[in-house]
């Protein structure tokens, strides 16, 4: 997979360096009414549940995926025609004909809006839920509250030997921990698992290091953890981070059920072959054997969804692959009884204009950044299939029906974790944050 740059040049490695870098009374009634229904109608919220966020970054045309517009003006609807789907009256682009045939199986929302218009604040509060505190530039990495994949794992723990919170092949730029500290940072899967020589950092020891010398060194550092300066375990203490650092690759090291998670070249040829002998159909693989181990939280991050020019080629290059891998993950977590418990998001910051534009210079048109409407696939943990929640309105200027915010949005993911949206956290200084300051989900999709 190449390395797919936004408008502002940031690439996937560059974000994998930050997140390593970056450490009325009525309503209320509704709101509460809401949590008791999900807790009540939605059994996987009551048992241990997963979430796979499929993380397509640069924000992807809702036009050209999961809300066209076969009616508007030809510089409106653009090139690429509308399919019918297994629902009937509800149409996707024709680059998703295997998403359109299983459309009974997962939901989509086409009215979430917000008001962050660049890829760094979009990014932010879309996979936080909260606004970025201040205005941030269009290539910023962002920080400003904990991610949806750290407080999963802060409030569900790690499975035996593993990390609680993965993030494949890099992290997004405000996909980290914030206060929360270090441990709570995702484990990034850098290495491509289509390569024939895939290895995942801190699972295999060095070469030359033997067991028995590997435990008697581990034995030494126990000892000096042993130290009164380890004492003090208050949230960003550098000591503390490194050795939860430590503690997490001896884990990884030792842990058969880490080792048989990686090893996805134990999957029957048909499997990979259904999920799509690339990068991102691999790695949507190996997010499902990170399930079947207990992991809570697993991002897949796929750059290269910032169509300024040639939206139309570029879609028809990239989409049918990667919606051939997100259908055959759905279905394999259908036909394993894991889609249940597990939660399979997409998405990514914004849409992107309706007007197709030409950029100075490039001779193939495109369509620039839109926040004011996009559009996220749900799927799994008793979300109903065959639901299309909201609408835009005839040109996809603006979602208009049932208008959502991406607060609602990270509400929903929250309570099908298992996770009370309305918590109050409080930062190392004892300051009080919401972790959504309004936690209200969408109700269609709570079953």
């Amino acid at each position: 997979m190449g390395r797919y740059r936004n408008c502002e040049g940031v690439t996937r490695r560059d974000a994998l360096h930050f997140g390593l870098a970056a450490m009325g009374l009525g309503g209320m009634a509704d709101l509460l009414r809401l949590q008791g229904q999900a807790a009540e109608a939605n059994p996987a919220a009551r048992r241990p549940t997963s979430c796979i966020l499929i993380w397509m970054d640069g924000g992807p045309s809702h036009f050209e995926s999961f809300d066209p517009k076969p009616e508007a003006p030809v510089e409106i609807r653009g090139d690429l025609d509308a399919i019918d789907t297994k629902i009937p009256g509800v149409q996707f682009s024709e680059c998703l004909p295997r998403l359109a045939s299983i459309a009974d199986k997962f939901a989509v929302v086409r009215s979430v809006r917000h008001n962050q218009g660049n890829h760094g604040a979009g990014n932010h509060y879309m996979m936080t839920g909260a606004p970025p505190r201040i205005p941030v530039g269009c290539g910023a990495f962002v920080s400003f509250h904990p991610s949806l994949g750290s407080v999963t794992a802060y409030e569900r723990g790690a499975p035996n030997g593993l990390p609680a919170y993965f993030s494949m092949p890099s992290m997004s730029r405000s996909g980290g921990p914030n206060f929360l500290g270090a441990k709570y940072a995702p484990f990034v899967v850098a290495d491509n698992p289509e390569n024939a020589n895939f290895r995942v950092r801190d699972v295999n020891l060095p070469q030359g290091l033997a067991d028995d010398r590997f435990l008697k060194r581990r034995e030494l550092r126990s000892q000096v953890d042993r130290l009164q300066r380890l004492a003090d375990k208050a949230a960003g203490d550098p000591v503390t981070s490194v050795d939860e650092y430590y503690r997490q690759g001896y884990n990884l090291v030792t842990s058969p059920e880490a080792q048989r998670a990686f090893e996805i070249q134990q999957e029957p040829d048909q499997v990979r072959a259904a999920y799509g002998r690339n990068g991102f159909g691999q790695r949507a693989l190996l997010a499902r054997r990170l399930v079947e181990a207990g992991v809570p939280f697993i991002t897949l991050y796929d750059g290269g969804w910032d169509h300024h020019s040639d939206i139309f080629g570029g879609f028809r290059n990239r989409m049918p692959p990667f919606e051939n891998s997100i259908a055959a993950l759905i279905e394999d977590l259908e036909a394993r009884g894991l889609l249940e418990t597990t939660l399979v998001v997409a998405l990514g910051e914004f849409g992107r204009t309706p007007k197709i534009s030409t950029l100075s210079g490039q001779s193939k048109p495109g369509r620039d950044h839109w926040s004011n409407a996009m559009s996220i696939l749900f799927a799994g943990c008793g979300t109903p299939g065959g639901v299309v929640v909201g609408a835009t309105d005839r040109n996809g200027h603006a979602a208009v029906e049932r208008v959502l915010s991406p607060e609602n949005f990270v509400s929903t993911v929250y309570l099908k974790l298992g996770i009370e949206p309305g918590k109050i956290y409080y930062t190392p200084q004892g300051r009080p944050t919401h972790l959504v300051s309004d936690p209200t989900p969408i109700a269609e999709l709570m079953g």
